[in-house]
């Protein structure tokens, strides 16, 4: 029987941080990243429609909630397909994935669905202050995940 192949996952969203953090783990990780399974995720947010509501006096047309998530999954897709286009120039192939819902929730959930046994995040770099009240995606995954996680900071 095969051992199956395995998978290290960058998560990314439309920050520089994670474009950042994805390009250092094909240039510094290439050797380990070649032989296994790469996995891209992205999270679609889960919008706050009340505008819409308080905007249309309180009965917001669904194909507008509809044409609204529609988007955020063309962005979704748009970001992936970068994504993979940034990795094949390195010779990577990757397999891309993405989700609605709470970051901190999915990423954790896509990495033990898939038996991940690398995660890759990049960090925005909040401090303190900001990290406490608006919370950190990677400092959650790195205390609720049971693989490694590798938290990139881009430098200055």
């Amino acid at each position: 029987m095969e051992d199956e192949k395995k998978k290290v996952m960058v998560a990314i969203d439309e920050s520089e941080y994670s474009r950042y953090a994805l390009e250092w783990a094909l240039q510094n990780l290439h050797e380990s990243i070649a032989n296994k399974q790469l996995l891209i995720f992205t999270v679609q947010p889960i919008s706050d429609y009340s505008y819409l509501h308080a905007s249309s006096y309180g009965a917001a047309p669904p194909e507008l909630i509809r044409n609204i998530q529609e988007n955020q999954k063309k962005i979704a897709l748009n970001l992936l397909d970068q994504a993979k286009d940034l990795c094949n120039k390195y010779g990577i192939t990757a397999e891309t994935v993405t989700e609605v819902g709470d970051p901190k929730e999915l990423i954790c959930e896509v990495v033990e669905k898939s038996k991940v046994q690398l995660l890759v995040l990049g960090s925005h770099g909040r401090g303190a202050l900001k990290r406490a009240f608006l919370g950190s995606v990677s400092n959650h995954c790195v205390q609720s995940v049971k693989c490694p996680v590798l938290v990139v900071k881009k430098t200055a």
